[in-house]
């Protein structure tokens, strides 16, 4: 099991924590090459990847995992070693229908992914530095710590829009390098998020310019 998978039932194991199930009783349902079948608490229990057991499972969300493959991570021993062979929440009745706790824990898990996205975005898009005065207008910049973020780029200001809308807000462009999602590639046209389609100028404020004053 790579570090993608180990993040996701560690994720799963937090929101069934949060909703308050703890550690009770199954049935869970366990998905394998052949279907599904449900495995009650006692089966569950005989998969601690002990010496004569006969395998390493793991229960997140109702949901059981062959874990056989990170025995290193909850095999005796191991970091998760206290789950394995374990359930984790009440998420499936006994005819292995997906009860309301299900629910309410993926829509928990939905949040946690959408605010993940959130600061996804403002690390490739900080937010600009702003001020207003009644002389000058209002005024936008970018520094290595607008927004709170701190890079090793300045960036120029942009309206970033969100598909779809209408509205934006100003936010920092990097203007050198690969674009955000290829920072490997060797073949690019060197403008950085420049040509984001999602990103647009502010009329009257040069292209290249760190800072913008608009009337």
């Amino acid at each position: 099991m790579g570090i993608a998978g180990l993040l996701v039932l560690a994720s799963g194991l937090a929101v069934a924590w949060l909703l308050g199930r703890g550690f009770d009783a199954g049935p869970w349902r366990f998905l394998f090459s052949g279907g599904e079948r449900l495995l009650s608490p006692a089966e569950l229990a005989r998969y601690t990847g002990a010496e004569g057991a006969p395998g390493l499972y793991l229960a997140v969300l109702g949901q059981v995992f062959d874990v056989q493959r990170g025995h290193q991570h909850y095999g005796p021993g191991g970091a998760y070693s206290v789950f394995a062979g374990k359930l984790v929440g009440r998420f499936y009745d006994e005819n292995g229908t997906p009860t309301e706790a299900l629910k309410q824990a993926k829509a928990v898990i939905e949040e946690g992914l959408k605010f993940k996205g959130q600061n996804g975005e403002k690390k490739q898009f900080p937010p600009c530095n702003s001020e207003w005065s009644s002389t000058r207008g209002s005024r936008f910049w970018c520094s290595k710590q607008s927004g709170g973020v701190n890079r090793d780029w300045i960036g120029v200001p942009r309206k970033l829009y969100k598909p779809g809308s209408s509205d934006s807000h100003c936010v920092c462009v990097r203007t050198t390098g690969p674009p955000s999602g290829h920072l490997d590639s060797t073949e690019h046209s060197d403008r950085g998020d420049l040509d984001n389609p999602n990103v647009q100028e502010y009329n009257g404020c040069h292209p290249l310019a760190d800072s913008c004053v608009l009337d």
